[in-house]
């Protein structure tokens, strides 16, 4: 069968052709953990499907802190391994995906009384450095108070006593995780939104794939596969409980939230690490014209599907600031969006939520189900190596085949067809000057080709046929195209996947959402043949989320 495009036209007919098909491997879950099992095994020559029950990043890999990080703070609770693993993967990351990671000098101011000591912290970043192999030119450097303040005006003066200043990666949690996907989408994957699992399938005891519908039609689909690895995220245990296979060790969720604000009101030059008056750490980062701050850790047993945020957070949060920048005299009104993500960790007994660690880890059940827990955004990667190392020892068992090694360390994801970070400043002035030829401003050629990297080729030729058309367009040129290549390149099925996954709008462009929405809803409607009805459940459903995004409950529950 020719291979079906990445497009949410073609959702169907990808479903129908999993129906006729049995795979080494059907994924369940389309976070960056699932996405990431995708592409390495589909790159090693395993034939792989995916499912996923919302949009792909829709869980907690579209509501994380944004950061490629280390984990510098798991230092302080020994975890020396972990901080090792993910520190080294980093930088691959970045090589591989360089449009979706950035390198972010980070500061961590040290206050008298603090959590953190000079000499300490000393000590600590250069260890940080050693463990996490940083390069040269990004390695550690301490710094005096007055130091500080010329690189952080607005941080707090009272008992300043200086900083350290190391390097941690910015990302594009969701962007970075479609990007994953669509790499293993082009090296043969099958995988589809909006398409839950219902029932798992069993031949002779032995878990043999799972009964899935889409959510979209709710037609009903039996998908098989040799082995089923359950990357569900916050859902792992649900996956569990119909394979009834929860025993022992099980999830403990916790809830994080972060807020937004426009530089006008928080004009933050320089990203920080600061403790709370509670000796808990949160991060204070610019991007985009805003400054996020985040995050809370609080135990979370409510609806993981749309996890809100309570004012007992947003109060946390704020009071953090007010500590941390204190001149600022940041309002409750100053905020203009937000998100809650709920964290998927594996229960300790005694420990707090704050306490809990972030490690992985890989359970078998009777039946062969294979569970991957736990785990951070930056190790998704040595994740998947691990749980595609065990399933080709598997097959290999079973069926005597033996696929290749893990190819993943030095393989550019989609749109990280560069030759590197090297390579990035050169290829975004080169793909400017091509996109105002055709018409895009200077800064919005510079959006494309950041979020897209060598991907902007194809978005240029959506505008060049745009163009051509000379009907004109009721969304601006920008937009038109970044909407058309979601649509028909990354599977986008709703204005949500849209504003939230695909462009990050919603959290930090809300008021571009709030002018574009209409005609946003209404492309879609044509490309998508909505009926009427359709088209008013969108429509919706996307003014719930963006009341959701400037709104706080007052409690959980």
């Amino acid at each position: 069968m020719k291979k079906l495009s990445f497009s949410s036209t073609n959702r169907t007919m990808i479903l129908e052709k999993m129906k006729e098909s049995t795979y080494d491997i059907l994924i369940v879950g389309g976070g960056i953990t699932g996405s990431g099992i995708a592409l390495d095994a589909a790159s090693r020559g395993m034939k792989v499907a995916l499912v996923e029950m919302q949009d792909f990043a829709g869980g907690t890999s579209s509501r994380s802190t944004k950061l490629v990080h280390g984990g510098l703070r798991y230092l302080k609770q020994l975890e020396v391994k972990m901080v090792a693993e993910v520190g080294k993967e980093r930088a691959i990351v970045y090589e591989n995906g360089p449009h979706v990671t950035t390198p972010e000098w980070m500061l961590l101011p040290i206050y008298k009384g603090g959590t953190f000591g000079k000499l300490s912290t000393s000590i600590g970043l250069r260890v940080y450095d050693y463990l996490a192999g940083v390069k040269k030119s990004e390695r550690r450097k301490m710094l005096t108070a007055s130091e500080t303040l010329k690189r952080e005006p607005l941080l707090n003066k009272e008992g300043l006593k200086g900083g350290g200043l190391y390097v941690e990666y910015r990302t594009d949690d969701a962007r970075l995780t479609i990007e994953v996907l669509k790499e293993a989408v082009k090296h043969g994957a099958d995988a589809v939104n909006y398409a839950k699992v219902e029932k798992l399938l069993y031949e002779n005891g032995r878990i043999s794939g799972a009964m899935v519908v889409d959510q979209i039609s709710r037609k009903s689909y039996q998908i098989r596969a040799k082995k089923i690895v359950n990357a569900a995220g916050p859902w792992v245990d649900s996956l569990r409980d119909m394979d009834s296979s929860k025993k022992e060790k099980h999830l403990q969720l916790t809830k994080g939230i972060h807020l937004v604000f426009d530089q006008s009101k928080f004009p933050l030059k320089q990203a920080i690490y600061f403790d709370t008056e509670d000796k808990r750490m949160i991060f204070a980062i610019p991007r985009d014209g805003k400054t996020y701050v985040g995050t809370t850790d609080t135990v979370y047993k409510e609806d993981m599907l749309h996890p809100r945020m309570v004012r007992d957070d947003k109060d946390y949060v704020l009071a953090a600031i007010k500590f941390m920048f204190p001149s600022l005299n940041i309002k409750e009104t100053d905020i203009e969006s937000g998100w809650t993500g709920v964290r998927p960790l594996i229960y300790e007994e005694g420990k707090s939520a704050s306490e809990i660690s972030r490690k992985d880890e890989v359970w078998i059940s009777d039946s062969g189900m294979i569970t991957i827990a736990g785990g951070k955004l930056t190790g998704y990667r040595k994740m998947a190596e691990m749980v595609v190392d065990l399933i080709g020892k598997q097959l290999n068992k079973d069926d005597q085949v033996k696929f290749d090694a893990c190819k993943t360390k030095n393989l550019p994801i989609s749109g990280g067809n560069l030759g590197g970070s090297k390579s990035m400043p050169a290829f975004v002035a080169k793909k400017i000057e091509e996109g105002e030829k055709l018409g895009f401003s200077q800064e919005d050629a510079l959006t494309l080709v950041s979020r897209y990297g060598s991907n902007v080729d194809k978005l240029f030729r959506i505008a060049e046929k745009e163009n051509a058309k000379g009907n004109g367009i009721a969304l601006p040129l920008n937009i038109h195209v970044q909407l058309l290549y979601a649509i028909h390149e990354e599977m986008a099925v709703t204005p949500l996947d849209f504003f939230i996954r695909r462009t990050g709008a919603l959290f930090f462009h809300i008021h571009w959402v709030q002018k574009w929405k209409g005609k946003v809803l209404d492309v879609m409607a044509r490309e998508l043949f909505w009926t009427k009805e359709m088209t008013e459940q969108h429509r919706s459903q996307l003014e719930k989320h963006i009341k959701d995004a400037v709104t706080v409950m007052e409690d959980d529950g």
